[in-house]
């Protein structure tokens, strides 16, 4: 798949079929880009899982934060990975470990042979792109 380039049809279809989103890299910091993305998502209805081993056992946006993909006990739809472009590369493989549908790389993050694996393994895979503004330009509340 080319990632330099998404149609509307891919983001939307993304958005609309995932419900649990682990978020890797999340902050209790209300000024990080990764606890603004996360505070809109729940915003939307998606169930999101904070994922920062620094914060495991504590809360962010009253959702109890865990270490590491592993310890997150229910299905995964999506993985969306505020980690730089060489850290999602494990990131990813953790994804594809606990069978997510999804990794979405934010903005500034690229990893094209963690995009192979992904996609070897059946999931789909979305590349220096941010939910948070893709969601109002292709899905309708």
């Amino acid at each position: 798949m080319d990632h330099t380039h998404y149609s509307d049809d891919y983001i939307r279809t993304i958005l609309d079929d995932v419900r649990t989103i682990a978020l890797v890299g999340a902050s209790d910091k209300p000024s990080r880009p990764s606890y603004q993305v996360m505070e809109f998502l729940l915003s939307k209805g998606y169930i999101v899982i904070p994922v920062n081993p620094g914060q495991a056992g504590g809360e962010i946006l009253g959702r109890p934060v865990v270490a590491t993909l592993a310890d997150i006990s229910d299905p995964v739809d999506m993985v969306d990975v505020f980690r730089n472009s060489e850290a999602a590369g494990g990131v990813t493989d953790e994804a594809i470990a606990v069978g997510a549908k999804v990794v979405w790389m934010q903005v500034g993050v690229i990893n094209h042979e963690a995009a192979a694996r992904a996609e070897a393994a059946g999931l789909k895979v979305v590349m220096n792109r941010c939910p948070k503004i893709e969601y109002p330009r292709v899905v309708s509340d």
